[in-house]
């Protein structure tokens, strides 16, 4: 299908890796030009040929600094999405509530929430203009808050209402905002040898390949899978679409049945 997305401009964040990457290399296969933000330009990256631009976005003025460089190298933007998030750090992240001091709810709230408010903030008059989407990358966690760390999942919570407040307000001006929420995925949260899954295994007493093996079973994945970046890539394109004009506000789960409610 043609996603009639050609000569049409991109700004993805936490563009390096994971679905971000795959994000990237999705749509400027389908012929957009793209800015890819990243706090580390990886090799990947640079292969897709988008302009990938050194950003820090759990930073207070990091959205808007990109936002204003894409501006300069894009024009209008006619689609943000806004994908930098992680609850990845390891060790900090599996004691459960009271193993959170402030910072680290600081910091989990600023990488996975705000960062989206302050890039959406930043882009909203260019995608008033160019009558643009918006797609934020959230969690089936904001939906199972217990589910992973609480700082993360109740920031993917907010994120998610977020969305849904922004297609609202913004909806009758010709913007559309909508929410993918993946369940467990292959990406260097739970696959890096450092990152949240090995710690994870760690605390439970399992190999890290032990856990990554028995973790769709155990979180109810009908699918006896892991969801890929690529899936997730697949319909940031098609939500980017004319072919999803009707489509807004919506919160679309892809975690391989996980979620079991109506």
């Amino acid at each position: 299908m043609d996603m009639r997305l050609t000569g049409k401009t991109a700004v993805v964040t936490g563009a390096s890796r994971g679905i971000g990457l795959a994000i990237t290399q999705a749509l400027a296969g389908e012929g957009m030009r793209v800015v890819a933000a990243a706090r580390t330009i990886t090799p990947a990256l640079k292969e897709t040929g988008a302009t990938a631009l050194t950003a820090d976005l759990s930073t207070s003025g990091g959205p808007a600094e990109l936002i204003g460089r894409a501006l300069a190298e894009l024009g209008e933007i006619d689609l943000l999405v806004n994908n930098v998030g992680g609850g990845d750090v390891g060790d900090d992240h599996v004691g459960g509530f009271l193993g959170f001091a402030d910072e680290h709810w600081v910091r989990d709230y600023d990488l996975n929430f705000l960062s989206a408010v302050r890039a959406t903030r930043a882009a909203l008059p260019s995608l008033l203009r160019s009558r643009g989407t918006v797609v934020n990358v959230s969690s089936n966690g904001a939906r199972m808050p217990h589910a992973g760390p609480v700082t993360y999942t109740t920031a993917k919570a907010a994120l998610t209402a977020f969305g849904k407040a922004l297609a609202e307000e913004f909806g009758p001006q010709g913007v559309r905002v909508n929410t993918i929420s993946p369940g467990a995925t292959r990406t260097s949260l739970w696959e890096s040898p450092d990152g949240y899954g090995a710690a994870l295994a760690s605390s439970l007493g399992l190999e890290h390949e032990q856990l990554l093996a028995g973790l769709p079973s155990s979180t109810g994945m009908t699918t006896g899978r892991l969801v890929t970046a690529e899936e997730v890539a697949a319909l940031v394109t098609w939500l980017a679409s004319p072919h999803a004009g009707s489509v807004n506000g919506a919160d679309y789960v892809m975690d391989g049945g996980a979620i079991k409610t109506v």
